[in-house]
């Protein structure tokens, strides 16, 4: 009696194993946002954009920014 192969559709042809299957995630996990600080405020941001909280970017003002007094 053969066995008709299209009944079983797509199966592994064998079970992976544990050291195999963590192999292959070992590239699957997540990295951190990078995050830099701002040299005029201090402000955390993220590398290469201007500065939300004074508007600063590379020793320039690009972006006004209202300053609210409290």
């Amino acid at each position: 009696m053969k066995l008709d192969i299209t009944l079983f559709g797509a199966l592994p042809f064998r079970r992976v194993s544990k050291t195999a299957k963590r192999q292959r995630r070992t590239h699957l996990k997540k990295a951190a946002p990078t995050v830099a600080s701002c040299p005029n405020c201090g402000n955390a941001l993220a590398p290469h954009r201007a500065c939300t909280k004074c508007g600063y970017y590379k020793g320039k003002e690009v972006v006004k920014v209202n300053k609210e007094e409290k």
